[in-house]
């Protein structure tokens, strides 16, 4: 079964085939960036615009990529939601009228399952069960996996999600967009315990997450120091932050494996990337005999390739597809609430 992934959801275009069989024969990736970083973030009309130059290129190349051809096509899968409005319909109207052209089935999938899933394409993939934390730019999530489809939400941010933080503390540390990385970057050159920031809900002795607080604090530092922030100040204050989020989220993590008795972690989405949290992650994993994995690099953040895995696997599961044709988008879906009616008609 080839399956063709389409990834439109905010500001990369991915397309990508999978072979159930032969695994990813392909991915081809364009980010918006470069693009962006003019305006300080993402413009919503400018992505889905780069979005509609970008689809049939990328499609062109992935099938170069891997030898194959539309006709081999099987079925196409798309990012059905979350994300924004606009971008989500690009790929979506793409994928669908590609469909009814190839008279293929199609399969909306779920934006945050395509994260969840991509650490089945790394040389070391998890079985199930296994507890995921789903760090992006927009989710902080801890569920329980039992397979696909099967997912128990744990815990979850109640304001800010660790990505969104790592953003809004690079912006006020003077860093330009995208804020985030450039932050992890630097605090690699901070010393430790030069600040004290606050680990929110640490001891709270649920499973739910809180950033606001955080990056409230950050903000408080920032304006102790005045106008002028010396890159020493710029690279403590970012190890302080950054120490912060991974001791709030190794602990929930550890929490959630000891809550289920389940031995496998997954890690999946943008902050995953996170050096400082897969050092310790890791760390962790040895000293309590547990596994971590993780989805190779070039797919923590958002590609066609973990849409036309999940599509691959949710044809496998036995459900998913739908007739070509009609189609809704959802910019705003829980993981684990059921695809809208209107989209598997």
């Amino acid at each position: 079964m080839l399956v063709l992934g389409v990834e439109s959801s905010c500001d990369e275009t991915g397309i990508a085939l999978y072979d159930s069989a032969a695994g990813l024969l392909s991915h081809a990736l364009h980010s918006q960036v470069a693009m962006h970083a003019e305006y300080g973030g993402v413009v919503p009309e400018l992505a889905s615009r780069d979005h509609i130059r970008r689809v049939v290129p990328l499609l062109r190349a992935a099938l170069n990529q891997a030898g194959r051809t539309l006709g081999q096509v099987d079925a196409v899968a798309y990012t059905c939601g979350p994300g924004l409005a606009g971008a989500l319909l690009v790929g979506c109207a793409f994928a669908e009228a590609l469909a009814v052209a190839l008279d293929k089935p199609t399969i909306p999938v779920h934006h945050l399952e395509g994260h969840l899933l991509s650490p089945l394409l790394s040389s070391d993939p998890p079985t199930f069960p296994f507890v995921a934390l789903l760090v992006s730019g927009g989710h902080t999530q801890l569920m329980r996996v039992t397979g696909v489809g099967e997912y128990e939400l744990l815990g979850e941010t109640l304001d800010d999600a660790a990505g969104e933080a790592f953003d809004k503390s690079a912006k006020m540390l003077g860093l330009p967009y995208p804020g985030g990385a450039l932050l992890s970057q630097l605090a690699e050159q901070g010393a430790p315990g030069i600040h004290e920031l606050p680990r929110p809900m640490l001891h709270s002795g649920d499973l739910s997450f809180s950033f606001s607080g955080l990056k409230t604090a950050v903000l408080m530092l920032v304006r102790a120091q005045g106008e002028t922030l010396s890159d020493e100040f710029r690279a403590n204050a970012a190890r302080a932050f950054q120490e912060a989020i991974v001791e709030v989220l190794v602990k929930k993590s550890l929490q959630a494996l000891k809550q289920t008795g389940l031995r496998q972690l997954v890690v999946a989405g943008g902050v995953g990337a996170n050096r400082q949290l897969r050092s310790t992650l890791n760390l962790e994993a040895k000293r309590k005999g547990f596994r971590v994995h993780y989805p190779e690099l070039e797919f923590c953040t958002d590609n066609g390739a973990m849409i036309a895995l999940a599509g691959a696997l949710r044809l496998q599961a036995g459900g998913a597809a739908k007739q070509a044709g009609a189609f809704a988008v959802q910019p705003r879906w829980p993981l684990i609430a059921p695809v809208a009616a209107d989209i598997r008609q």
